[in-house]
């Protein structure tokens, strides 16, 4: 069994039917993950990419998903000093890999540009770990 941080695109990709986790695994996520994903379904919709109701069966899904969302005072202060260390204007990206260094053995991320600077201080995959046991 191995525990994965998802970032909100593979979030969406798992509430979309497109990933289908291996139930060896768990899945955790920063709390600030849910809003993401909201905000992405909405301007989805919005933009007519998916209509109102699929947007709203989505973000069901992901409330009804096997994903543990964390956010306590540790995740926050390892998040700072995360980007403080990487030199980021926001702690957003930062709390992914802070709760990879605190619970997960990988961060899954589809986002090439953060796997690339992640790896320096976390193991990155692509959801296709997500795939296998």
């Amino acid at each position: 069994m191995a525990r994965f941080v998802v970032d909100c695109e593979t979030l969406l990709r798992i509430a979309a039917g497109e990933v289908e986790v291996s139930a060896a695994h768990q899945l955790v996520a920063p709390t600030l993950v849910r809003s993401q994903a909201l905000a992405a379904l909405y301007g989805a919709a919005r933009r007519g990419e998916i209509s109102p109701a699929e947007g709203i069966e989505r973000v069901t899904r992901i409330n009804s998903l096997k994903v543990r969302f964390l956010g306590d005072k540790v995740l926050q202060r390892t998040a700072w000093r995360v980007a403080e260390q990487l030199g980021w204007e926001t702690t957003y990206d930062a709390e992914f890999v802070a709760l990879a260094q605190l619970q997960a053995d990988a961060f899954v991320t589809s986002d090439r540009s953060l796997s690339r600077v992640a790896s320096g201080l976390v193991e990155t995959t692509t959801v296709e770990a997500l795939r296998t046991a």
